[in-house]
């Protein structure tokens, strides 16, 4: 539509703004980027906040999974364009004057634009923790820590708000988003981590129901995309556009089809749930140990040290359905480890030196 045409014609004016006068600032409008990388959710945000408060860290997995969810399904029926090939192949710019996009390695994202990923994961995650630390200093009662709550609760917002401006101005730099795509990701994220402040049911979900919401979730995606498959829609009609018009090939990663990013997150939380159920878990995280500060630092470094392992675990991606099952799997062992097995491994080392020293 032409009220479309504009707004993304604007929108490249802001960007074709950003890369004049922020060419300073490349690199740590890039970092900002990666800082919203849903990926980084499971890598170390979870580990972190999981080990000093399972309830939070918990609760991320779940705001993580279904926020990206949801975002795929908004991707499918928005059809939104992405700067870098949009500019490419509108009509509205005459005589083939298009505006010339500087791309990025991490420009080429192959999935549709609307609403960023990058933004509403960023913001689901970051609306938990900033709630989670709050929920500490609400209890205080005298006056004196009522002031410094609200002192805390203006620091954490504006931090918050600091960091999710941060994330969409270096989206909207690299050309990967249009400005109006960032913002409906920011607040769709919020409304995804605030419902999530009240369903307390996460909590204490059996293997069972998270076996239940993957499969809920993989069919109905799947399903979805069948549906209008057989209506003459295609919903992958983002892959090639994105690969015609990168301007390197070598930037083009399938881990950033609609696909690649379901299978993460059903594997995530499959991985979740595992951990939750196992003996593992029970033995160690809900044992004696488990209240010592020096057990939960243990845990963190270990967590965070095994994690970074895993990047150098590099999936083949010759064969695209091999690669799903592979990524399914590498995502489910992540929360897995940080679950189950890092803390088994620290509580039999901590127990085993204690019975040494007695």
């Amino acid at each position: 539509s032409i009220e479309m045409d504009l707004l993304h014609s604007n929108g490249v004016l802001i960007i074709q703004h950003l890369q004049r006068d922020y060419r300073a600032y490349q690199d740590f409008l890039n970092f900002m980027s990666h800082v919203g990388d849903p990926r980084n959710i499971f890598s170390i945000y979870f580990p972190l906040w999981f080990q000093l408060n399972q309830v939070v860290g918990t609760k991320m997995i779940w705001v993580a999974v279904i926020g990206d969810w949801f975002n795929l399904i908004f991707k499918w029926i928005l059809f939104g364009h992405r700067p870098y090939w949009w500019v490419q192949e509108t009509m509205i710019y005459p005589n083939q004057s298009s505006p010339c996009l500087e791309q990025f390695p991490i420009t080429c994202e192959t999935g549709p634009g609307s609403p960023s990923g990058h933004a509403m994961g960023s913001s689901c995650v970051w609306y938990v923790m900033v709630t989670a630390a709050l929920s500490y200093t609400v209890r205080w009662k005298d006056k004196s820590a009522v002031t410094l709550h609200r002192l805390t609760w203006s620091f954490l917002w504006s931090i918050f708000w600091i960091i999710q401006i941060s994330v969409c101005i270096s989206r909207v730099f690299i050309a990967t988003h249009f400005p109006h795509q960032v913002v409906l990701g920011v607040f769709a994220g919020i409304l995804v981590a605030e419902a999530f402040e009240h369903t307390p049911a996460i909590q204490t979900a059996s293997l069972r129901m998270y076996i239940k919401t993957n499969l809920f979730l993989f069919i109905f995606a799947l399903g979805f995309y069948l549906s209008l498959k057989l209506l003459d829609i295609d919903l992958l009609w983002s892959v090639p556009k994105a690969k015609k018009w990168c301007a390197n090939p070598d930037w083009i990663n399938i881990d950033t089809t609609p696909f690649a990013g379901l299978v993460r997150n059903l594997g995530a939380l499959f991985g979740l749930g595992l951990g939750i159920n196992s003996e593992m878990f029970i033995t160690s995280c809900k044992g004696k140990n488990s209240c010592k500060l020096s057990f939960r630092i243990l845990c963190i470094a270990a967590s965070l040290a095994t994690l970074q392992l895993y990047n150098f675990v590099k999936i083949p991606t010759h064969t695209e359905y091999l690669f799903y099952i592979l990524s399914f799997c590498k995502s489910a062992a992540m929360p897995l480890t940080v679950v189950a097995l890092v803390p088994y491994c620290v509580h039999s080392l901590m127990r085993t030196t204690e019975k040494k020293l007695n």
